[in-house]
C-alpha cells in the first residue's frame, strides 16, 4: 500500500493516542468534538494502514511505527511470485547464433539454458552473447554450454522468496535477471523469471497502490 498521507483530522487522532492511549473511540470522538459515526472511517483508516493498533473493550494503541516503517513492512511482504514473468529458455545444444536470434525476439536479457530433461544448467547474459560475437568465431556451430555460465555459479531464487531480498542480490551479484525454480529430484526445474523490470513494476505498483 501507499504510503499515506494524513489529513489534519487523523493527525489529530494519532495525537492524541500517542498522548493518552489506551483510549476507547468514544473519548477520542469526545476530545475532537464529533461524533463516533464521523470518526470511524479514520480509525478504520489509521488501524488498516498500521498506525494504531485496537483492542476490544480496551481500546486504540500508537503503534510507534512510522510512514517509512509500514512502507517497508509492506515491501517484505511482497513475494516472487506475485511479479515472476514467463522465463525464456533454450537447450544447451543450441547454438550461440541461434541464442542470440531467440534473445532478440523474445526482447530478454538472459536466456536460461536447460538440458535434455528441462533442469537448469547455465544462464546466458547479452555479456556472455557479446563476448562471443566479438572473438569472431564460428557462433552457427559454437554451441551455448560453451560460454554460459554453469552451475553451481548461478544465482537463483523461489517464488516465496522476499521481492525486496531478490532485488538485493541483483544489485550485488550485477545481474539484470534470475531464475525462479523449483527443486526437483534431478535438479532445478525454471519455472519463471525475476528481472530488474520487474521489480521496478512491483515498486511502482506499491507506490500506486489505494
Amino acid at each position: 500500500m501507499r504510503k499515506i498521507e494524513l489529513n489534519k483530522r487523523q493527525e489529530q487522532i494519532l495525537q492524541i493516542v500517542k498522548e493518552n492511549g489506551p483510549i476507547t473511540g468514544e473519548h477520542i470522538a469526545d476530545r475532537l468534538n464529533l461524533t463516533r459515526a464521523t470518526l470511524r472511517p479514520d480509525l478504520a483508516i489509521l488501524t488498516m494502514a498500521g498506525f494504531l493498533d485496537a483492542r476490544p473493550r480496551v481500546g486504540y494503541f500508537y503503534t510507534g511505527k512510522t510512514g517509512t516503517q509500514l512502507l517497508t513492512e509492506n515491501l517484505k511482504k511482497i513475494c516472487v511470485k506475485d511479479y515472476q514473468s514467463i522465463p525464456v529458455v533454450v537447450n544447451e545444444s543450441v547454438s550461440v547464433y541461434d541464442a542470440i536470434c531467440t534473445m532478440f525476439l523474445e526482447d530478454v536479457g538472459t536466456l536460461f539454458v536447460v538440458d535434455g530433461t528441462g533442469i537448469l544448467v547455465g544462464v546466458l547474459s547479452r555479456k556472455d552473447l557479446l563476448r562471443a560475437s566479438i572473438g569472431n568465431q564460428e557462433l552457427t556451430t559454437l554451441p551455448v554450454n560453451i560460454i554460459m555460465t554453469r552451475m553451481p555459479n548461478i544465482a537463483m531464487c523461489q517464488k516465496e522468496d522476499p521481492l525486496i531480498e531478490v532485488a538485493d542480490r541483483l544489485i550485488e551479484k550485477q545481474i539484470d535477471a534470475m531464475p525462479v525454480v523449483k527443486e526437483t529430484s534431478k535438479g532445478y526445474e525454471v519455472i519463471g523469471r525475476i528481472t530488474k523490470t520487474n521489480i521496478t513494476k512491483a515498486f511502482v505498483a506499491l507506490a500506486n497502490d489505494d
